[in-house]
């Protein structure tokens, strides 16, 4: 639990609502966003692919299931989230998959409310993940992208879990629940995590004070863009596919 009194903060550049809408052309440099953060997730410009931080190295996974070292500090993204691991809670988890991340692990650390960081390691079972293959202008939604989105499987792999926790009030600004990432340790396999189980798995959990919203107010696309709130939360849903 919290009590040191330093404030810890989430950076999260874009909406995910906003990339919802076809919003997928590139507002930030990679220079830029790590800046605020050496850790996190994101995608690059024309949703090109799943992108995982980590010490402030960053890879892309893209849709034929390579994995790239991006070094290009002015590579641009459209939507990601960062922070500084600080004050961190140390985890050792037994039989994990999402079930038990979106049940009892959310209630034991009451995290309905909060931002939070999750890092897990260790040697998984099973793995699924999906990457977004790279879109042209005209963008489509982000629901019809996902629909035909590339999925990958490994099993018996050793790699890492890195992704955020969000409140469901939050959930038309960035994910509710978990938004998560996987990388393995040969940094050969990764992308948005689907499915996952492990025996047992080591890492740390940060809770966030503070949630830093940055928007590209000088791009006319997300100026203009219009949200259709009505079905906003039901096609994240659908699009994250791992929220059941």
């Amino acid at each position: 639990m919290k009590g040191n009194g330093i404030i810890s903060t989430l950076y999260e550049h874009g909406t995910l609502a906003s990339l919802m809408a076809g919003n997928m052309a590139g507002t930030i440099t990679l220079a830029d966003l790590l800046k605020h953060g050496s850790t996190g997730i994101g995608t690059f410009d024309g949703l090109d692919g799943e992108v995982i931080i980590l010490d402030g190295e960053v890879y892309q996974a893209v849709s034929d299931g390579t994995v790239n070292h991006v070094t290009d500090s002015q590579a641009k993204m459209p939507f990601a989230s960062v922070h500084t691991p600080a004050d961190l809670e140390e985890l050792k988890l037994t039989d994990v998959d999402f079930n038990a991340l979106n049940g009892k692990f959310v209630q034991q650390h009451e995290l309905k409310n909060v931002f939070a960081a999750l890092c897990l390691t260790g040697k998984f079972s099973h793995v699924k993940v999906r990457i977004a293959p790279k879109q042209k202008e005209p963008y489509p939604s982000l629901l019809e992208v996902a629909q035909g989105q590339p999925t990958f499987t490994r099993d018996d792999v050793n790699g890492t879990i890195i992704g955020y926790y969000a409140p469901e009030i939050f959930g038309s600004v960035t994910a509710a629940g978990w938004h998560l990432h996987f990388i393995s340790d040969d940094r050969q396999f990764a992308g948005h995590l689907l499915e996952f189980t492990a025996p047992a798995l080591t890492g740390d959990l940060q809770i966030f004070d503070a949630l830093e919203q940055h928007l590209p107010i000088a791009d006319q696309a997300f100026r203009q863009g219009e949200v259709d709130m009505a079905t906003l939360r039901d096609s994240i849903a659908q699009s994250e596919g791992n929220q059941d």
